[in-house]
């Protein structure tokens, strides 16, 4: 039996559907639409791909009309229903024309949600959605079995790959960014969760007002029966406390709360009615570093508790539970030199708690594309600890000049990425770090930030002990 969605469901089928964006999730939009019995169009704007490129992503056996960089305009007329990708914003032509004619444009979450069976639990936050999704997705696996849980969203596999696998007594657990948000409609999970908010993407959002907006439709169609878990040290989620139409449970890492999960000493923290009870030491019993994971398993906790775990397979998962990849990743130690890969360290405010995780002198690895963002909190967090900032990317030059307003001299630049890495090995010295934590986006040198951790592993790989 499917959810209450069922009957919008069926109303694609032989609808014209236009899916713009040919990337996992848009490829993953045409599957489902495929099964759905839709009239599929695929068109993709890029600049690069190519008829035959666009036509060998359509999935086996599903029949799309592939488009590249232009669409007949007799064609977009006939639009019933368009399918957004992530990457593509809201506010391009060809989608305010789709708007403008009456077409209903809807996001591959909202797809998937729509043939969603069973419960769901998911995750946003500028920073740490990585981790904590994927640590309540081995809580949940540890509670329900593997095959009952599905992993989703921006964590790489699209949940239109997956919605038609759920059943009544499966769980998805998705992590959301802002523009996955921006085309959620029904989109209505029974736990939800915003880690933190702070500025980032606002080359595509324009405005703070509008980013907040975004992460906060994650909760908008929740019920007083349900749950939303909040930071309470950031302001913004703080503020949404109060206008959440979820019962909410905070977390804190700097005070004690009446309620909610906190850090008091060393000891995550619960405080209920009863009273409170330690749960875990964060120095024995954790596998991650830096407060900012010290947060992500508090939310992880507090959503699993949420979803009906008990706390004795919470706390076992935590306990055996290791970093992410390319999240304040130790990668090796060569010549006494220790190496981390933060490459998902892709804004300032992410990047300062890889900063804030090391306990050596610290050589930098920042620069990238250019989100708008600010770098000032970042180069204040050096605090002596930063030895060396090594710069590449469409963000050099800005970041060397915010860097020197401070104070900050101790600046190379770097027109490649091997000369950053070999200039990093020469800087080091033994008991010195070395931190691939950029605070910008990869794109324009990179696919993706798991492509520039990935070879910055390698290179470390191959150094000589």
């Amino acid at each position: 039996m499917r959810n209450s969605n069922q009957e919008d469901f069926e109303m694609f089928e032989g609808q014209k559907c236009l899916v713009i964006g040919s990337g996992v999730s848009g490829v993953g939009a045409v599957s489902m639409l495929g099964h759905m019995g839709a009239d599929i169009l695929l068109y993709d704007g890029g600049d690069k791909i190519t008829q035959e490129e666009l036509e060998a992503k359509v999935p086996q056996g599903v029949q799309a009309k592939c488009y590249v960089r232009q669409l007949p305009e007799e064609l977009l007329t006939r639009i019933e229903v368009a399918v957004l990708s992530p990457g593509v914003p809201t506010d391009i032509p060809l989608v305010q024309q789709l708007k403008a004619q009456g077409t209903r444009i809807i996001g591959e979450i909202e797809l998937g949600f729509l043939a969603e069976r069973g419960r769901v639990a998911a995750i946003t936050g500028t920073n740490g959605k990585t981790t904590t999704t994927t640590l309540v997705g081995e809580i949940m696996k540890a509670h329900l079995g593997q095959d009952k849980v599905f992993v989703v969203g921006n964590i790489g596999n699209p949940y239109t790959m997956e919605a038609e696998k759920t059943g009544p007594d499966t769980v998805t657990v998705g992590e959301l960014s802002s523009f996955q948000l921006e085309t959620v409609d029904s989109f209505h999970p029974r736990v939800s969760a915003i880690l933190n908010i702070t500025p980032d993407h606002l080359n595509r959002h324009h405005t703070m007002e509008a980013y907040v907006e975004a992460k906060e439709r994650i909760a908008m169609r929740q019920t007083p029966e349900e749950l939303c878990v909040l930071n309470y040290e950031n302001a913004y989620t703080r503020d949404f406390g109060d206008r959440c139409p979820a019962r909410v449970v905070y977390f804190s890492s700097v005070r004690e709360l009446s309620a909610g999960y906190f850090l008091r000493g060393e000891e995550i923290c619960l405080a209920q009615e009863g009273g409170v009870s330690p749960l875990l030491n964060v120095q024995t019993d954790m596998n991650l570093v830096g407060l900012c994971n010290v947060e992500n398993v508090m939310a992880a906790i507090a959503i699993a508790r949420g979803m009906g775990v008990p706390m004795e397979t919470i706390l076992r998962v935590v306990r055996e539970f290791h970093a992410v990849e390319h999240r304040i990743e130790y990668v090796a130690t060569k010549g006494g030199v220790a190496y981390y890969n933060d490459s998902k360290g892709t804004n300032p405010d992410a990047a300062i708690q890889g900063i804030k995780a090391m306990s050596r002198p610290t050589i930098l690895i920042g620069g990238g594309y250019d989100k708008e963002n600010d770098y000032d909190e970042w180069i204040e967090s050096f605090e002596g600890k930063v030895e060396w900032l090594v710069l590449i990317g469409q963000t050099r030059e800005k970041i060397a000049k915010c860097a020197r307003a401070h104070g900050f001299d101790k600046i190379r630049m770097a027109d490649t990425y091997e000369e950053c890495l070999r200039l990093c090995t020469e800087l080091a010295r033994p008991g010195d770090a070395v931190l691939l934590s950029p605070a910008c986006a990869s794109w324009g040198m990179f696919p993706n930030y798991e492509v520039r951790g990935q070879i910055f592993k390698e290179y470390v790989n191959g150094l000589e002990e």
